[in-house]
């Protein structure tokens, strides 16, 4: 079901953005969906990558109690991020 979203702007600003949408072949309409569905599709990332961490920081604390965790000396860890920032650099260069 499709739902009406309204707010104000002044007239200037709407004349503006209907020259500017009209430029590019679309309608004011078409620009303010297209920000929206932008806006949503942005917020879905988010909320996903949010669960996605929730889920990562409850299974460390999982390993923890079940004395399974496994604790890294803080030089050593420098070391190893280090490396994978070069190997994925090294990726992005190829």
């Amino acid at each position: 079901m499709d739902t009406r979203i309204q707010f104000r702007v002044n007239e200037e600003t709407k004349r503006l953005a209907q020259q500017m949408a009209e430029s590019q072949g679309r309608t004011l309409s078409d620009a303010c969906r297209e920000l929206t569905e932008q806006l949503a599709e942005q917020q879905r990332k988010a909320l996903s990558h949010d669960a996605w961490l929730t889920e990562q920081v409850n299974h460390a604390f999982d390993k923890l109690d079940a004395n399974e965790a496994v604790f890294i000396e803080h030089d050593t860890a420098k070391t190893r991020m280090a490396e994978r920032k070069a190997k994925i650099r090294q990726r992005g260069r190829q």
